[in-house]
């Protein structure tokens, strides 16, 4: 029995073997196609390793975050070939009254980089109002001092917007009330209330042009507010009443809690034009933020309906 099988797949595979080896014509099968060859990718060998440069080099950041907590960052690049651990760190700056100086030191590898926060004066050197700055690094036996690049010009806005809040407090002390009354009905807004208290001395003339909204936070029925609002520092005190909704309801935009209640203002002071950033306090900025997030939950409300 078992040779009859040998014998059977034996005669099979001669039968193949013939039927593989005729030219086609003869037995009437189809031609065969030509194989096609298969292409290989060849890996593309690595970039070669770029060596240190030897150099220091510094550029001045800042995220929502920093702005919202007074601060920015110099970010020191290490392009050695050796870690370094900065012992001290300072930042210079003709804008600034005194040096700033850096926290959170820690080290930095080789051929990387390392944000050191710096806390922004309150009252920087109004008289100069243009500058660039440096800062002195001190690690191991060593101290470099480097040019502090600005591409997006944090140190100089900060300082001119600071100037001007100072001038901007000779007329009237501007704030946002703590509270943000609404109705508690569906679709009705709240209301921001930007609270003015002049100083009771002459001078110079405050208009209010404009008032931006946030990522969370926006004006009803226009794109920005627009008191236009006259204030001069021998007027009574008053609230500018602005109502208000939600701007968007996704968590994204919560989360961007920075500038959630960062308001820009568009103004005049004695006909120059401005703008300043106006931020809520602690207890306003959660009061906002709580009416925003009740407003959206009604929103969705509606919609599972």
């Amino acid at each position: 029995m078992l040779r009859s099988v040998a014998a059977l797949v034996a005669l099979g595979s001669a039968l193949a073997l013939v039927g593989c080896s005729g030219d086609g014509a003869s037995s009437g099968s189809p031609t065969p196609s030509p194989s096609r060859s298969v292409r290989t990718l060849t890996p593309l060998p690595p970039p070669p390793e770029t060596p240190p440069s030897g150099r220091l080099r510094a550029d001045m950041r800042q995220s929502s975050r920093d702005a919202a907590a007074g601060r920015m960052e110099v970010w020191i690049d290490n392009d050695t070939a050796d870690q370094i651990r900065p012992t001290r760190l300072t930042y210079a700056d003709p804008r600034y009254r005194t040096t700033l100086p850096g926290t959170r030191l820690r080290p930095i590898p080789s051929q990387s980089e390392r944000g050191f926060p710096l806390r922004l004066p309150r009252r920087p050197a109004c008289d100069h109002p243009r500058g660039s700055g440096t800062v002195t690094v001190t690690y191991g036996d060593t101290t470099r001092t480097l040019r502090v690049a600005d591409s997006t010009d944090v140190a100089g806005r900060h300082s001119r917007a600071r100037c001007l809040e100072i001038a901007i407090a000779q007329v009237a002390d501007l704030s946002w009330a703590d509270v943000v009354p609404s109705s508690g009905r569906q679709g009705d807004p709240g209301t921001l209330s930007l609270v003015v208290r002049p100083t009771g001395t002459s001078g110079p003339t405050l208009t209010i042009d404009t008032v931006s909204g946030t990522p969370v936070l926006a004006p009803v029925g226009a794109d920005v507010w627009r008191p236009e609002a006259t204030v001069r520092g021998t007027d009574r005190p008053s609230r500018i009443a602005l109502p208000i909704k939600p701007n968007r309801c996704d968590a994204h935009a919560f989360a961007e809690s920075g500038g959630a209640t960062a308001f820009k203002i568009g103004l005049h002071l004695d006909g120059e034009p401005g703008q300043i950033t106006l931020r809520m306090s602690v207890p306003g900025a959660k009061a906002a933020i709580d009416f925003a997030r009740a407003s959206c939950r009604m929103l969705e409300d509606i919609t599972d309906q």
